[in-house]
């Protein structure tokens, strides 16, 4: 399977997608459906210092490790567990970018929603012309600098991804300059459903020639100055890979064509536009839609090679294709899942109610099948702190287990020591009481209180698995006494440490590592 795995002739390998292995390969190489569980999508991140993990038998004939005995045990943590990787976030805006907030104050708006107390994140969606105005410098509308200086304020990191065509604002997404000089291709077929008064419905919709080498130098600088401010920085938890079409999800529908001349041409220009963006954005992951190819653009082929490149994946609801769900529920435990979904505003219509469950809680009960990392605070098209919570009140049974489950929840379940006559050290079996696997690699270290100890190393991705214990061993120096030492954690992706805060009900260090001691009992 993995030798289909290829690069487009005349695409450019970029830096990004080299690291990762991807050899060349002829043009329009369509990954076809297929089932994931198990496909070959390789072995994951990289992971230099690769912890043993086993198996420890203690006695003869194989005797790894005489003597070995538990020594402490945690047990789960009952409270929601904030870190990289996982969390529920709040939308600033979505479909409408600006016009979001028509009518009322921004300022306001943004800070309620960074202040909601169920929310881990803030997500915004700009159109590329709200953040760049003129070629080799941005120039973000006023509502982008107020998102992150409140995402600051508030501790809270930003997802986001810039949208270059949107059916619901009536004014360009793209900037002057490109409009000027980049041809424009109407789209044919027109829009049935919804609102006939909708802009969706007014607009003569058109999609940029991507392919135009004057597109694709202003779209690597776009991403070249996004990046140089936020890539691997404290502030910007992930980005949207930027894909074709409608809000830039992978699509133009319920239009029949495209704006390019063939498929290899379409697939080619999306390939090295996915390339870009790798090459650009080295440490903070992009998360790639997982949207079936309706349009004929590669989108198979962007998910296959974003997986491949160690980044996430992504849908914009849980009530989708059954293809999308196959991808999300068995992907590689290394890589996230990012899900979008509205939610009610708590207004009687918007609940609908079936056999006494609302549509919100319906539809996040599957997001937890499916083993997501985030998960979307999210009214649709009437996005404020407001509706989040005159929903939350009403029902916060579904989001709080939400916020309990997402992502992946470690602690060190197991904890042995053992003493022989030529080693020593600890076992720590861990465990992951969450829905999703690690997404990248955790690490974990055990230290004194003087720093002059420190012993540690990396798992294999994407583990310790949901509902299972992955052991991993701490060599210590000879006569070391483990009582009073630290464990730490943390998650690693794209060469990034995150702190990770540990699972567990026993009482924790300020910086979430766990001081060893004997549990009683066990």
């Amino acid at each position: 399977m993995a030798d289909r795995r290829t690069f487009l002739k005349g695409a450019g390998i970029g830096a990004a997608t080299a690291a990762a292995g991807l050899r060349p390969r002829p043009a329009a190489a369509f990954v076809p459906a297929h089932v994931w569980d198990r496909y070959d999508f390789g072995s994951g991140p990289p992971v230099a210092d690769r912890l043993d993990q086993g198996p420890f038998p203690q006695y003869p004939p194989e005797e790894v490790l005489p003597g070995s005995s538990v020594v402490m045990a945690t047990t789960p943590s009952e409270d929601v567990v904030p870190g990289f990787g996982k969390g529920l976030v709040a939308y600033v805006t979505g479909d409408f970018g600006a016009r979001t907030f028509d009518g009322v104050d921004p300022v306001r708006a943004i800070e309620d929603l960074a202040r909601l107390p169920i929310g881990d994140k803030l997500y915004v969606r700009p159109t590329w012309r709200e953040l760049q105005k003129r070629p080799g410098r941005l120039d973000p509308e006023e509502y982008w600098k107020v998102v992150l200086a409140t995402a600051r304020q508030y501790r809270k990191r930003v997802g986001f991804r810039v949208m270059m065509s949107d059916p619901d604002i009536l004014e360009p997404c793209l900037p002057d300059f490109l409009l000027a000089k980049v041809p424009m291709v109407r789209l044919a077929g027109e829009w049935k459903e919804g609102d006939p008064g909708a802009v969706r419905h007014r607009k003569v919709h058109v999609e940029p020639r991507y392919d135009d080498p004057l597109f694709q130098e202003a779209f690597r600088e776009l991403n070249a100055l996004l990046a140089a401010e936020f890539d691997g920085g404290p502030l910007v938890e992930y980005v949207d890979t930027a894909m074709y079409g409608f809000w830039g999800e992978g699509h133009t529908w319920p239009f029949t064509n495209n704006p390019f001349p063939d498929y290899d041409t379409a697939e080619a220009t999306w390939v090295r536009m996915l390339e870009v963006q790798l090459d650009c954005w080295k440490k903070t992951p992009l998360a790639t839609n997982t949207q079936p190819d309706f349009s004929r653009v590669g989108n198979s082929e962007l998910v296959d090679r974003t997986i491949r490149s160690h980044n996430w994946l992504r849908s914009d609801t849980i009530f989708i294709e059954n293809e999308q769900i196959e991808a999300l529920s068995n992907r590689p435990p290394w890589t996230a899942a990012v899900l979008e979904q509205g939610m009610s505003d708590g207004s009687p219509a918007s609940l609908r109610l079936d056999e006494g469950v609302t549509a919100t809680d319906n539809a996040l009960s599957h997001v937890m099948d499916v083993g997501a990392n985030y998960c979307s605070l999210w009214n649709w098209h009437k996005e404020s702190a407001a509706n989040v919570l005159n929903y939350y009140r009403l029902y916060p049974a579904t989001i709080d287990r939400l916020a309990r489950r997402l992502g992946y929840r470690v602690r060190p379940s197991f904890v042995w020591s053992y003493e022989g006559a030529d080693r020593s050290g600890l076992v720590v079996g861990l465990a992951n009481d969450g829905i999703a696997g690690v997404p990248g690699v955790l690490r974990v270290t055990v230290t004194n209180a003087s720093g002059t100890l420190s012993v540690g190393g990396g798992l294999d991705p994407g583990y310790p698995l949901p509902g299972r214990i992955r052991q991993a061993r701490l060599p210590l120096p000879k006569g070391t006494d483990w009582k009073g030492l630290r464990l730490r954690a943390e998650l690693e992706v794209k060469g990034v440490r995150h702190p990770v805060r540990w699972a567990c009900r026993q009482t924790l260090n300020e910086d979430g590592s766990l001081t060893l001691r004997p549990t009683r009992g066990v």
